[in-house]
């Protein structure tokens, strides 16, 4: 891997961290959010992979969480789905800010 690209996993990992502390402003933490990861991706292309990363992890996460833990796979497809639409409504404002960061890089 070449010195001037991120890690995209550590850029991930810091979108989602700073996405759910700052979850208390809408639009402006995803945007920030997004800024931080896509400069720590250090491309746009990068930065837009990081920020999709994190809310199709998640998702996946929850419904097998979900089914393991109540034995019924609905209901694991009902919290995944959940997140799901939550980080639909996030993820328009990470990408810019992931894209901007990643400029920025």
């Amino acid at each position: 891997m070449p010195d001037d690209q991120g890690s995209l996993l550590a850029a991930s990992f810091w979108m989602l961290v700073l996405s759910l502390l700052l979850i208390w402003l809408p639009g402006v933490g995803p945007l920030i959010a997004g800024i931080v990861g896509g400069k720590l991706a250090g491309s746009a292309l990068r930065g837009i992979l990081a920020a999709l990363l994190p809310g199709v992890v998640i998702a996946v996460a929850l419904f097998f969480g979900g089914t393991i833990l109540t034995g019924i796979p609905v209901v694991g497809a009902f919290f995944a789905g959940g997140t799901l639409l939550l980080y639909l409504l996030c993820i328009p404002t990470m990408l810019l800010g992931a894209l901007i960061g990643g400029l920025l890089a």
